[in-house]
């Protein structure tokens, strides 16, 4: 039956989850926004915006400057906002449709494994951060502490 509530099986477990899930929450923010900081800081300090144009060309994205340009903005700016909880439900909605893109024009020709280049891991990071825009930073955020959000 959709719609019915499951019980648990060990009842005092209860408590434990009611109070660990926001922390739960806030850990995989942090932790997800952490790896996307290192891939762009990967390109900062690696190729930079001219490599990253060049790779974002070789891949048929124009203007590559521009997608360059958004990639390294958003996996390192972004991906530090993320961390800290702060426009968290923005800058997570770009990073979604950044992995997106990703996802369709580089990633999913190469098939499913990541080890070959494929879709898995931009899958899995562009699907947490749609979740993270949808629920946004959480009680343990700089927007929470603002009192505004997107």
């Amino acid at each position: 039956m959709i719609g019915r509530e499951t019980k648990l099986i060990f009842p005092g477990l209860q408590n434990f989850y009611t109070q660990m899930g926001d922390i739960a929450f806030t850990l995989v923010r942090i932790i997800i926004g952490y790896i996307l900081f290192m891939h762009g800081w990967a390109k900062v300090v690696g190729p930079g915006l001219s490599g990253e144009a060049l790779d974002m060309s070789k891949h048929g994205l124009a203007p590559a400057m521009a997608f360059g340009f958004a990639a390294i903005f958003l996996e390192t700016v972004g991906a530090v906002c993320i961390v800290l909880g702060l426009f968290t439900r923005f800058f997570a909605a770009a990073l979604a449709i950044e992995l997106f893109i990703a996802f369709v024009a580089v990633h999913f020709p190469a098939g499913f494994a990541a080890r070959t280049g494929g879709f898995e891991y931009v899958l899995l990071l562009g699907i947490v951060m749609f979740a993270i825009a949808i629920r946004g930073g959480g009680p343990y955020s700089i927007d929470r502490l603002i009192g505004r959000e997107l």
